[in-house]
């Protein structure tokens, strides 16, 4: 399917992606290779890749450990019918995250987990997308590839590296301008919305559990240009 004026398929995907709070991840048993469901909460690596915090005492964790092959299910949580929202399922393996910032962007999603994230037993772990089935409304379903999905952060290394730094600023210099992200750009209720990630696409915000995507006006690599786009996503939400 072609985008078309009011739908992009990789957009909108995406959109799931880092706005998704939690969702249902399948493995399967081990031994009888019987599908498992359960409820997990998630949270996106700088490139949008899924990240798990998961015992090793739970049964999926077992499962994965034992045949690596996923999926997990990611809704928009819309009122009313569920099945009128825009869903995604997520296809790939899932292994112990070897990426050292995964700790942080779970836990800034995720924040409750900092009670037992150092717990021996729990462990980050990443999701490697291998396809996607995205359903996002009649005639809206479309079978997507990883790099459909990903952020490509290629060129961007000098952002990414200083990512930490431009999100404590947003949030310890500009909480109102956060708020003006979420509510003058993204129609979100009033709140106390803060950043927990931005990437060479856009701004991710928070309010208690629920997230909300921010995308660029443009692809930023370099934090000068960071801090010119922010400004000028700023100018407009005070104007709207």
């Amino acid at each position: 399917m072609k985008p078309t004026a009011d739908f992009d398929p990789k957009t909108s995907a995406k959109k799931l992606m880092r706005e998704a709070r939690s969702g249902a991840l399948g493995t399967l048993m081990t031994g009888s290779g019987d599908p498992y469901c359960s409820l997990v909460n998630v949270a996106a690596a700088a490139d949008g890749s899924p990240l798990l915090l998961i015992s090793r005492l739970a049964v999926h964790t077992k499962n994965i450990l034992a045949d690596s092959r996923v999926s997990l299910m990611l809704d928009e949580r819309k009122e009313g019918d569920p099945l009128q929202g825009a869903r995604v399922m997520l296809m790939g393996t899932a292994a112990v995250s070897g990426n050292p910032d995964a700790r942080r962007r779970y836990l800034a999603q995720q924040p409750e987990a900092e009670m037992f994230a150092d717990f021996a037993d729990f462990a980050f772990y990443e999701i490697k997308l291998k396809g996607a089935h995205l359903v996002a409304g009649f005639g809206r379903i479309v079978d997507l590839a990883p790099a459909d999905l990903l952020t490509d952060l290629s060129g961007a290394e000098a952002m990414i590296a200083a990512e930490t730094e431009a999100i404590e600023h947003m949030n310890a210099d500009h909480a109102e301008t956060c708020r003006l992200y979420a509510t003058k750009l993204l129609g979100a209720p009033d709140g106390a919305w803060r950043c927990v990630g931005c990437d060479p696409e856009g701004l991710d915000l928070q309010c208690e559990r629920t997230g909300l995507r921010l995308p660029f006006p443009q692809r930023v690599t370099q934090p000068g240009v960071l801090r010119a786009v922010l400004k000028q996503l700023a100018d407009q939400a005070r104007a709207a």
